[in-house]
């Protein structure tokens, strides 16, 4: 989905206040230590992270609901969803940041188109 809207691509990959940043865990009380403020910190956070993480936020659609309730890019988070629950480890993981890293192009576009014409 193309994003031509300054706005709303600015809106998406802004960073947020940490309250509202997504904590990594491994399990229910289990943090790891790691948390990611914008799109761009959580591309590169999940390309690190422990795969038992990736697994836990994945089942429980923790990813898909920050990306768009915190995020505010229901297009990302509706691509997550369909994402098959066999995947799971590594190959959940690098599927997620094709996913994350191709979005952030996207989003990045508008944003570049408007520092061309300044």
């Amino acid at each position: 989905m193309k994003v031509n809207n300054k706005e709303i691509a600015s809106k998406i990959l802004r960073s947020v206040p940490y309250d509202k940043a997504f904590y990594f865990f491994t399990a229910i009380g289990q943090y790891c230590g790691e948390s990611a403020a914008s799109l761009a910190d959580f591309y590169q956070k999940m390309k690190r992270i422990d795969a038992k993480s990736v697994d836990f936020h994945f089942k429980r659609r923790d990813f898909q609901k920050w990306i768009r309730t915190t995020m505010g890019d229901a297009y990302l988070a509706n691509e997550i969803d369909k994402i098959g629950k066999s995947f799971q480890g590594e190959e959940l993981r690098v599927r997620l940041c094709q996913m994350v890293e191709k979005r952030f192009a996207e989003l990045k576009r508008p944003l570049a188109s408007q520092g061309a014409h300044r």
